[in-house]
């Protein structure tokens, strides 16, 4: 990592709803995860945690949206422990939670306005589903300019080959795509 560079690692979509999903549990990425958290702190790395939350009546939603899809597979309340980070990656106090309205980080929340005040010109990304979340932020962030990479084994996507082809051919175009120890090795 060049000197001149301010990375900040997001964590995102690992919240109870979500990660806490057989489907992601059975896959090690929560380690995963906990571990790229675990030296992001040790290197000094800010880390910002992302989850997706409703209103009450979901008010954010039109009746033609294609992510209604997606709040109808849990309660996204924003106020229910769905919506809570998974305990397994030890959130810390005073690292802040971004709340998004959409499946990209930056829809819907302050993300953009959170990473100017860290100075950020590099992001870390993790987070499931590979062809949510991640996919759909990587697309804006490579399109505010950021700097990105992308840790393979601290996402995960219901499909694993819809995770491989992402991570080993689409995201490549426009990240930076490593292992969780291979980032730690070289950051």
């Amino acid at each position: 990592m060049a000197a001149n560079h301010r990375p900040v690692l997001l964590a995102m979509d690992f919240q109870n709803g979500i990660a806490g999903d057989e489907a992601f549990t059975m896959t090690g990425v929560l380690e995963r995860a906990r571990d790229a958290v675990a030296a992001a702190r040790e290197k000094g790395i800010p880390v910002i945690w992302v989850r997706v939350a409703l209103r009450e009546g979901h008010p954010e939603l039109a009746e033609t949206a294609s992510f209604r899809q997606i709040a109808a597979h849990g309660d996204l309340d924003q106020a229910h422990a769905s919506t809570s980070i998974h305990e397994t990656l030890g959130r810390h106090e005073g690292e802040p939670i971004v709340t998004k309205r959409r499946i990209s980080a930056f829809t819907g929340s302050d993300l953009e306005v959170l990473l100017r005040g860290y100075g950020a010109d590099t992001l870390i990304l993790a987070g499931v589903a590979t062809s949510g979340v991640v996919l759909s932020t990587i697309r804006q962030a490579a399109d505010l300019d950021f700097r990105l990479t992308v840790l393979s084994d601290a996402c995960a996507d219901r499909d694993e080959e819809v995770h491989r082809v992402l991570t080993e051919k689409v995201f490549p175009k426009q990240a930076t795509v490593l292992t969780v120890d291979e980032w730690a090795a070289h950051t």
